[in-house]
């Protein structure tokens, strides 16, 4: 079974203001091609269709004619809702678009009906898992000890009626411990989103979604996709794809990756003002990407932004580096503070006062209390 895996289109997204619509437009027609190409027989897309749970009406006509064009080419498609979705929104309709083969995961109820498809070595069982947290869990098993996420899908994945015999496949959308993040994701508590992977050992294939760069996890069998498009600048390294798994007989996995080609690149380059707008320099390139420009000049350059954007019409960000910026403390302390985590922040604070870090029980309780913080528990 050949199965097309995508995830966290964040339709409707702006990025430094720029909205992203004609991109995420052209790299869906792009990805409809590849399907004309491949032949999949299933489309996965695990989770974060949207930016937000109250989607603008431009993302959610767009996502319609992204499925129509699945569903004409009759291709099975299976939708999970990730952490920037409405559940309930992705899973409108989901009764009756099931019988075309556009499966919607329902609101997590404490129990999974698998989607199941059909190939020469028999079914292969579809688990559609959306994104959950340890309350979502801990309300239809009361008698289970739910204090992590790990927990959380633990005990979800022991409800699902697997049979070990067959090829199972998990759709979840979740921060699995030791995946590579970026700055355009949520960075929750102290890390206290982790799912240890040893939660999926029962599944043949883990389509995850949540995380923008393309990895793997212990192997390609526990795998991200990745963003189809380049979020933020600290993903301008990044070679975006749409992963392609491949299930044969039980135990037979094969991942590949088809490259997906944006419309404008989302790119840092440096240099002096003056450097960055003569001819010689930039003929050749696609001045028309979206750029982070870093200006090495020792003196601010008046009206920057505007000057440049002559050149560079889809400038998002200028900085400067230089004498003056590598020695303003104050700044890149402000700016770590916004990359910290709220328990990396209150660790610090808590050293500073005592003279000596949190205990691992002090930090486990701090976590623990944020979490329910986060949930309403408190």
């Amino acid at each position: 079974m050949k199965i097309a895996h995508l995830s966290d289109l964040h339709l409707g997204k702006r990025v430094n203001e720029f909205s992203m619509l004609e991109d995420q437009r052209f790299i869906l027609k792009q990805c409809l091609e590849i399907m004309d190409r491949e032949r999949p027989d299933a489309v996965i897309l695990a989770g974060d269709i949207y930016d937000k749970s109250v989607p603008p009406a431009e993302a959610v006509t767009l996502f319609d004619d992204f499925l129509c064009g699945l569903a004409e080419r009759r291709l099975e498609v299976l939708v999970i809702s990730g952490n920037h979705d409405s559940p309930e929104r992705i899973a409108f309709a989901s009764r009756l678009l099931g019988s075309e083969g556009i499966h919607l995961s329902p609101v997590y109820g404490g129990s999974i009906e698998p989607v199941t498809l059909m190939d020469s070595h028999g079914p292969v069982r579809f688990w559609m898992l959306p994104f959950i947290k340890p309350m979502h869990v801990r309300r239809f098993f009361p008698d289970e000890t739910i204090e992590s996420y790990t927990d959380a899908l633990r005990v979800a994945v022991s409800a699902m009626p697997l049979s070990p015999e067959e090829r199972n496949v998990l759709v979840t959308h979740q921060f699995v411990t030791g995946a590579e993040r970026s700055e355009s994701e949520e960075v929750s508590v102290g890390g206290s989103d982790n799912v240890d992977s040893s939660v999926f050992g029962a599944f043949d294939y883990v389509a995850l979604g949540h995380i923008h760069g393309p990895q793997n996890i212990d192997s390609e069998r526990i795998r991200y996709c990745g963003t189809p498009l380049k979020y933020s600048f600290s993903e301008a390294e990044h070679e975006k794809s749409l992963t392609i798994a491949e299930l044969e007989a039980k135990g037979s996995l094969t991942v590949r990756t088809v490259p997906l080609i944006p419309l404008h690149d989302l790119r840092e380059i440096r240099g002096t003002y003056m450097e960055l707008m003569a001819r010689e320099n930039y003929a050749g390139t696609n001045t028309a990407d979206y750029l982070h420009i870093t200006l090495t000049d020792e003196e601010d350059i008046p009206e920057v932004m505007n000057r440049l954007r002559t050149v560079y019409p889809n400038l998002m960000k200028v900085d400067y580096d230089n004498r003056r910026t590598r020695h303003q403390a104050e700044i890149d302390a402000a700016e770590d503070v916004e990359r910290k985590s709220p328990m990396e922040l209150f660790g610090e604070l808590y050293e500073k006062q005592n003279g000596a870090p949190l205990s691992e029980e002090q930090r486990a309780y701090a976590i623990a209390l944020m979490e329910s913080i986060r949930e309403g528990r408190t």
